[in-house]
């Protein structure tokens, strides 16, 4: 085996990963004035998360070239559009925290993270776009076009908000648009900035679309089966928002009229006690046997995001770090 081949095989685990993420993000100088517009933007990149974008980005680059680090700036662009979409996000559902924190419009105001958030947009293009002038064509097509496509998968999900007829293919494209669209770009990017063949980063991307896919579908299994203290969050939130869910899309779908009429009952109920409604629609979940098809769908997603990266042309062991990854991700032990 070759040294090069040594040191890409001991490459950086994603922990080291997310610590040199963190680290780069508390560095980042906001010394553009006036500060009010800025400092809502330090404020939303402080607040935490998985940081799953810049470290899939980062792990995507490792498998071709050592030194991620090198790509770091274009990482924290594509963490900074993601947090510019949650910001924008909170506004229009008037959410009072995210992560334990205020919004940006309520620690502020509406017009602030207006602002804020737009400035936050061109941040993340500044970013991305201190690549080299030989990958900077790819990356910013890629980049655009996963920004349009977000955009769009948010208007189809407002959408569903006024429609009881959504199928299950309508929810699930609409989810490959605004949550796994940008996971497919992170690794495809690490890989275009890592010289990568199209192939393999085409390969990439499709990995990163399956898992996004598996990963959001687990996080409307986790709402209704999760424990709060691992999930993070209050369980029955989409629930008692009668939000378009997989769960209750397939709920509906598969009731039988006895079902349904008490799975209508409660969507249409405009007063009820929160824990009542959220203990008899996971009844009619459980009734219905959604868990188990939920379930399955999410296997199915991450053994395909397996597959696309098993196709990728590099030694098997290169991708141990990713694959570990992804397992930790959909909280697998393999």
């Amino acid at each position: 085996m070759q040294e090069k081949e040594k040191q890409i095989i001991g490459g950086l685990t994603s922990h080291e990963i997310l610590k040199k993420v963190n680290d780069a993000l508390d560095q980042l100088p906001y010394d553009r004035r006036p500060q009010s517009l800025y400092e809502p933007i330090r404020y939303v990149l402080s607040l935490g998360g998985k940081r799953i974008r810049p470290v899939l980005m980062l792990l995507g680059y490792n498998l071709f070239k050592e030194n991620p680090e090198k790509i770091m700036m274009q990482a924290l662009g594509l963490e900074t559009y993601h947090n510019y979409t949650l910001l924008h996000d909170d506004l229009m559902d008037n959410a009072d925290l995210r992560r334990g924190h205020e919004t940006v419009h309520k620690h502020w105001n509406a017009n602030t993270a207006i602002l804020s958030g737009d400035s936050m947009l061109v941040l993340a293009y500044q970013r991305i776009a201190q690549c080299d002038a030989r990958h900077l064509p790819a990356v910013l097509n890629l980049f655009t076009e996963t920004a349009l496509e977000i955009g769009e998968g948010q208007e189809y999900d407002m959408a569903f908000e006024t429609r009881n007829d959504v199928r299950e293919e309508e929810y699930i494209e609409m989810i490959r648009l605004k949550t796994s669209v940008l996971l497919a770009c992170a690794l495809k990017m690490g890989a275009i900035l890592a010289d990568a063949s199209l192939e393999d980063a085409d390969n990439l991307y499709k990995c990163g679309e399956q898992i996004g896919l598996a990963f959001q579908l687990q996080d409307d299994l986790l709402d209704v089966y999760g424990d709060s203290k691992v999930f993070g969050k209050a369980i029955g939130g989409d629930i008692t928002s009668n939000k378009k869910t997989y769960m209750l899309i397939n709920a509906f779908n598969r009731a039988n009229a006895e079902q349904r009429a008490e799975l209508t009952k409660w969507i249409e109920a405009k007063e009820f006690d929160r824990q009542e409604k959220i203990a008899a629609v996971t009844h009619l979940y459980d009734a219905i046997g959604i868990k188990q098809l939920c379930e399955e769908k999410i296997n199915f997603y991450f053994a395909e995001a397996r597959k696309y990266l098993d196709k990728v042309d590099v030694p098997d062991a290169c991708k141990q770090n990713l694959r570990l990854y992804m397992n930790e991700m959909m909280k697998r032990e393999s």
